[in-house]
């Protein structure tokens, strides 16, 4: 049985209800469900961890693929569930640690952009601590090759889209399979990441369907580039 974990909007009815002293309130929620479509629960609450220069230097520094960000357990942040922080970024290729409450690493995730050495598509490399390496590329082959075949007609609707103020561009291929070499543990699909392996950590999971989510395309919309 595979379980999914959704990352949605808080509903403004209720952020107003959880906003502490005037502080702004967690703006999004990760859901759990026991199974794809099934009744999911709110399980962690992802917020971005500024550095020094604040969101200026946030903004500056996510160009590279640099991200930091925090999964509290509660809207009110009172208990901090995990952190993810970027080790290194450069050419295309960034590395980033997650954190347990208590500084305990859960894994790791690796991001190679398409075209920086790993292959025409973009590679997601997922390991858990005392599990084995999970390797994922976004999108399969064909339906890049369809996507480009359509792309000039695509920067057609996009074009007619601003002018018009509608319209409907298709985005590129997202979906995700990670594969050990004798399963696939985990996959992405539809702003879900699914757990397809008993020893998945769901709190890696989370800060996976929150990193992958802060690289929505320029058709997305990341959660974490606000001003």
């Amino acid at each position: 049985m595979s379980s999914a974990l959704t990352m949605e909007p808080v509903p403004q009815d209720k952020k107003k209800d959880i906003a502490p002293d005037g502080i702004d309130p967690v703006g999004h929620v990760i859901t759990y469900a026991d199974s794809p479509g099934g009744t999911a629960r709110g399980v962690a609450y992802p917020e971005r961890e500024l550095p020094p220069g604040g969101i200026p230097a946030y903004l500056e520094a996510r160009k590279g693929g640099v991200r930091s960000f925090v999964l509290w357990a509660d809207p009110q942040r009172r208990t901090r569930l995990a952190t993810l922080v970027t080790t290194s970024a450069a050419d295309g290729v960034a590395t980033y640690q997650v954190l347990g409450a208590q500084g305990e690493p859960l894994g790791t995730f690796v991001r190679e952009k398409a075209l920086s050495g790993s292959g025409l598509r973009t590679r997601w490399t997922v390991t858990q601590t005392g599990c084995p390496e999970a390797v994922g590329y976004k999108g399969r082959i064909f339906w890049w090759f369809v996507w480009w075949l359509l792309f000039p007609v695509q920067v057609a609707i996009a074009v007619g889209a601003m002018v018009s103020g509608s319209g409907d561009v298709a985005r590129g291929p997202r979906r995700i399979f990670w594969r050990t070499g004798k399963e696939t543990p985990l996959e992405f699909q539809e702003d879900h990441v699914l757990l397809h392996a008993q020893w998945c950590d769901w709190r890696l999971g989370a800060a996976l369907v929150a990193l992958l989510r802060s690289f929505d395309s320029w058709l997305g919309t990341p959660w974490d580039d606000r001003q």
